[in-house]
């Protein structure tokens, strides 16, 4: 994967105001951007997804324009086939595990048959060891087979990247040890690029091939080696 992000973003509200101002480039398969909350980190995933629309700039993703403000260029999220893992999970509370795992696979708002025998939707059930779960409701799933849940339903359209919004925030910390094993192995099995933004320098260590660091809506330091983050302060 080729990323080429230059964008700048000023929000405005309640007499406040706060600027993004993104610009790296990248060919790594695994990129982290780390930084505190508040920081600018999810602006940053939102505009990439095409969530959240730059004021300026230009986004670029293996020679393919995403988003090109002096071209009128901005393709919707669908278009730009990136998956985007929310940090909440974002799973629909009226359907079970397949149908959840089955709605990343079709076009519309239509809730697909809660028996859906989609070939893709038997792979990811059976890829990340949700066949026994694959009808209950998210209301009855654990918070670490709800992640695999959003996982599947990201990651069954075949997207070209993976974005992950602070992944493992909502899990307690044994948990969280487990599902970054996980993904690890997901991804290197899939091999899929992905871009990861979290304020937990385990998740960097675990990650950060290229790390990228943000403070108040900048990128700084991104020469900085994941070492360097970890054992800081």
């Amino acid at each position: 994967m080729t990323l080429k992000v230059d964008i700048h973003k000023t929000l405005a509200a309640a007499g406040r105001r706060f600027t993004l101002q993104a610009r790296f480039e990248s060919d790594s398969r695994r990129i982290v951007v780390y930084g505190a909350s508040g920081a600018g980190k999810s602006m940053l995933l939102k505009a990439l997804a095409g969530l959240l629309q730059p004021d300026q700039g230009r986004i670029e993703l293996d020679g393919r324009c995403l988003y090109a403000a002096t071209q009128g260029i901005n393709l919707p999220p669908p278009q730009r086939q990136l998956a985007y893992l929310f940090q909440d999970y974002a799973l629909f509370p009226h359907l079970n595990v397949r149908q959840n795992i089955a709605f990343g696979l079709q076009r519309g708002w239509r809730n697909p048959a809660r028996h859906s025998d989609h070939e893709t939707v038997r792979y990811w059930l059976a890829a990340l060891e949700l066949e026994n779960v694959a009808g209950q409701m998210p209301h009855q799933l654990s918070g670490g087979q709800r992640q695999r849940v959003a996982l599947a339903r990201a990651l069954a359209p075949a997207p070209r990247a993976l974005l992950l919004d602070e992944p493992f925030a909502a899990l307690d910390p044994a948990l969280r040890q487990r599902m970054r094993a996980e993904l690890d192995r997901l991804q290197r099995q899939l091999a899929i690029p992905m871009l990861l933004i979290t304020h937990d320098r385990d998740d960097v260590e675990a990650f950060g091939d290229h790390l990228l660091r943000m403070e108040q809506g900048r990128l700084i330091d991104t020469a900085q080696t994941v070492q360097g983050v970890v054992h800081e302060g």
